[in-house]
């Protein structure tokens, strides 16, 4: 990427604005007058625009399920010309068949630096996942590792959207509804369909992405913890309307059943003027994140965590959960308090984005990730629950990482470039071995 181009994303990034409040209603103009009173259709949308509604969800769902919005746009989503199929390079989709299942645990190391000019798009790469993207079942794992800016093409996933986790480099995503500037410690969810780009604020940006193919993430259910706690809708931020009014050659991307598909448009589709709804792009700071935990003795569970759900046809039964081990304090009496050994019917992949997870010692670095499919036995290494067993029991801030998770229903099946990869580390399985006998009948 150039300098310029660098340049003029971070000056587009530093005149951002938002609306707060996830799952609500918003709305936002570019130009005033933009936006239709009274009436989403209306016989003459204003200024010569034409109105368009983006459904993310069928017309007759529970209202409070339904996800669409109206979009005021320069010209419609429906003038472009037919689609081809393109090379989808590292890119792969649900059903994942490639290889078998697989109950070990499994461990990488970030992927390597791009050997070619590098963009989002052809920067993914898939690690794996679950499900069917025709069913709207599932979801996958991919990460990015990326050198230059998507130039004169645009992006949308027809299959699921898509929750961006930036470790390393600032991105800047211009979509449809406007501009979200997300930085390592933020997240980023697009909507299954909209359309973005996404620049670089630095000169390489490293991350990960869940594409989630069944239903759209939502906050979790409190519960018993009652009305306050874990992520707070307000600190969810939605864009103000910015739109392209460009009329050249614009290539757009549409990821489809799992394979993407290619067109040339004459105009840039990101020419939104105005919009309401609630099926709407978000930024989230991680750092906001109100975490619960106990002040007396023994483990809540890490579900506790849980930023972002998505709900299967199963009650608490998730198709996938969005988690974050965020700066927190322990304080829990006679406890072992590194997260303890375990095997769950969910499977866990992992990822940090900076410093140090407290039950990993080594191996586990910014930029790599964790599988631990269902039922696998995990837990702290030999290192860890040594040093934490025998540890003064005092108060103690944890803030020295950040790590996250992707908790899904069913287990993930590995790409053969994932299972293959030069970057996968051969011995995992070491960091629990010499773990000793001290039972004393």
């Amino acid at each position: 990427m150039t300098g310029t181009a660098n340049e003029q994303a971070r000056k587009a990034a530093e005149g951002l604005a938002y609306s707060s409040g996830f799952g609500n209603e918003h709305s936002s103009e570019a130009v005033p007058g933009a936006l239709p009173v009274g009436r989403n259709s209306p016989q003459r949308a204003p200024l010569g625009l034409y109105a368009e509604q983006l459904s993310g969800s069928a017309f007759t769902e529970p209202r409070r399920h339904n996800r669409r919005s109206w979009l005021y746009r320069i010209r419609p989503s429906a003038a472009h010309p037919p689609f081809a199929r393109a090379n989808r390079g590292e890119i792969r989709s649900a059903p994942f068949t490639e290889c078998l299942p697989d109950p070990n645990r499994l461990r990488w190391d970030p992927l390597p630096e791009p050997a070619d000019p590098t963009d989002f798009v052809d920067g993914l790469w898939t690690l794996g996942g679950n499900g069917d993207a025709t069913q709207r079942t599932g979801m996958a794992v991919h990460l990015y590792h990326v050198n230059t800016s998507m130039e004169r093409r645009v992006f949308g996933d027809s299959d699921g959207e898509l929750l961006i986790v930036p470790e390393r480099g600032g991105l800047l995503l211009r979509t449809e509804f406007g501009l979200l500037r997300a930085e390592p410690g933020q997240v980023a969810l697009i909507p299954r369909g909209v359309r973005f780009r996404v620049e670089l604020l630095d000169a390489t940006a490293r991350g990960y992405v869940c594409e989630n193919y069944g239903r759209p993430f939502e906050l979790p259910d409190l519960g018993p913890i009652g009305a306050n706690g874990l992520a707070n809708a307000r600190d969810f931020l939605a864009p103000t309307a910015a739109y392209e009014d460009v009329e050249e050659p614009v290539e757009v991307v549409n990821k489809f059943c799992g394979h993407l598909w290619t067109a040339t448009y004459d105009h840039s589709p990101l020419d939104v003027v105005a919009w309401h709804g609630n099926h709407v792009p978000y930024v989230y700071d991680l750092r906001r994140f109100n975490v619960i935990g106990s002040i007396s003795y023994d483990h809540p569970d890490p579900s506790i965590f849980t930023v972002l759900t998505s709900p299967s046809d199963t009650p608490g039964l998730a198709g996938v959960d969005f988690v974050v081990f965020a700066p927190r304090w322990l304080v829990g009496e006679d406890t072992f308090r590194p997260p303890y050994f375990h095997r769950n019917v969910m499977s866990e992949y992992m990822g940090l984005i900076e410093g140090a997870y407290d039950a990993k010692a080594q191996g586990f670095v910014p930029g790599g990730g964790s599988l631990h499919n269902m039922m696998s036995a995990h837990g702290p290494d030999r290192e860890t629950f040594e040093r934490a067993s025998a540890a003064e029991l005092v108060p103690q801030k944890v803030d020295d990482g950040l790590a996250f998770m992707f908790e899904t229903r069913w287990p993930l099946t590995l790409t053969e470039q994932a299972r293959n990869a030069d970057h996968l580390q051969r011995g995992y399985d070491g960091v629990w071995q010499g773990l000793q006998r001290h039972f004393r009948p």
